[in-house]
């Protein structure tokens, strides 16, 4: 069983037994309601076929329909697909959208193909999965490298096999030419930068003078970086998956951002300590730890060597269960990823509404929106950790608990339980 079908299950498995919840409804709400496996035929360039696989994992719409990114990686596995809807379930929930969860992965390397390769790989992906797929169904959206020119394809390839039927609503973070939002660009990086200023006034009594590490420079942490030095904060440390630099007088987030854009090392940066090893930099001196990289990077072996008192996850499952327990021991707080980065799925939302209004929302009513919703969430789940757990346990159960007792009520409602 993968590491991310474990912490999915044990996070689960803790609020259902807080909330006094059944082993029955256990089951019921951990195992996803449907998981497509498609093969993925592509003729590349040198006149060879090679064959991919993708998953679709569709694991509860007691709220509303699927929703969930398309991942693109080597290391994508149908246990890690069916474990990421299970998170989305909760991150929508908590969110308080429409939204059931959903997950997609395709098992390819997209650095290794062309353009015209990664459309055909695509299209050929949406052709398996088009009759599950719809803006009232399931609604796919940008993940581990996939972009605004992904979903674009995903959008004709729907569109030519429903016969011409445009429904911009099918995916989101499309391209703005195709109904999409210049805010769902930064939507993550921004969702993350806002409640780690919202943790920073309750833990460090406020936001600026604090000093951030970021492993992750994507577009999560590129994002977030540069919103939180704009706030005051100073990035001492970057890591990226070659390298991590930390500079205790501070990082130039834009000069880094220019020296990754050229040569993909942030290790390149002038000024500071070069660590070979990315991970090192999550134990050096910072108030703050926003891990927006791969899951697992916080774990038994280096959770005890963290300095910080802050963690805001902007990756999705980068603290094991295992740190999770020591660090909430230590009095570390964390700030989980079904609230620290739903900014993306909420500035999703924000664009499928706006697709089916007619393109009626502007980009600043979008982006105060989003900051409205992610504020909320985070002083409803603040709020339930302090007054209902008495900051007994984690912050993730009490978003956990918030979550799973929305959809549980949902699915009484409509006599699934």
């Amino acid at each position: 069983m993968s590491s991310e079908i474990i912490q999915a299950e044990t996070f689960l498995k803790r609020a259902v037994e807080k909330l006094g919840l059944s082993q029955e409804v256990y089951e019921l709400l951990k195992t996803p309601e449907r998981v497509i496996q498609v093969k993925i035929p592509v003729r590349t360039n040198d006149g060879k076929v090679r064959t991919f696989v993708g998953w679709r994992s569709q694991h509860n719409s007691a709220l509303g329909p699927y929703k969930g990114g398309i991942r693109y990686h080597p290391d994508v596995t149908m246990d890690e697909v069916i474990a990421l809807s299970m998170i989305m379930t909760w991150k929508n929930a908590l969110a308080g959208l429409p939204y059931g969860g959903g997950k997609g992965g395709v098992k390819v390397n997209p650095k290794e193909l062309s353009k015209q390769e990664l459309e055909q790989l695509t299209r050929q992906y949406v052709r398996g999965i088009a009759r599950y797929i719809g803006p009232d169904i399931d609604i796919p959206a940008p993940d581990v490298y996939t972009d605004p020119q992904v979903m674009a394809w995903i959008l004709d390839e729907f569109v030519n096999l429903k016969m011409g039927d445009i429904q911009f609503g099918v995916v989101t973070g499309k391209p703005t030419l195709l109904g999409g939002l210049d805010t769902r660009v930064k939507a993550t990086g921004l969702g993350v930068a806002l409640v780690t200023k919202l943790a920073a006034e309750k833990v460090l009594g406020q936001l600026e003078g604090s000093t951030v590490i970021v492993h992750g420079f994507g577009n999560v942490g590129q994002y977030a970086a540069r919103i939180l030095s704009s706030w005051g904060t100073k990035i001492v440390g970057v890591a990226d998956s070659k390298s991590a630099v930390y500079n205790k007088n501070g990082i130039d987030v834009e000069k880094l951002a220019e020296i990754k854009k050229k040569t993909d090392n942030v290790g390149d940066y002038p000024e500071g300590t070069k660590l070979s090893n990315p991970d090192d930099v999550l134990k050096m001196n910072a108030d703050i730890i926003i891990p927006a990289s791969i899951a697992d990077v916080i774990n038994k072996q280096n959770a005890s060597e963290i300095k910080a008192k802050i963690i805001v996850e902007g990756a999705n499952s980068p603290t094991t269960v295992e740190a999770e327990d020591l660090l909430t021991r230590k009095g570390v707080v964390i700030i989980p990823d079904i609230l620290a980065n739903s900014g993306g799925v909420i500035t999703s939302h924000i664009e499928w509404v706006n697709n089916r209004m007619g393109m009626w929302l502007k980009e600043q009513e979008a982006e105060q929106r989003l900051t409205e919703k992610m504020t909320e969430n985070f002083k409803a789940v603040w709020s339930y950790w302090e007054n209902k757990l008495s900051r007994q346990g984690s912050v993730r159960l009490a978003a956990y608990m918030i979550a799973v007792e929305r959809v549980v009520n949902a699915m009484k409602l409509r006599g699934q339980i």
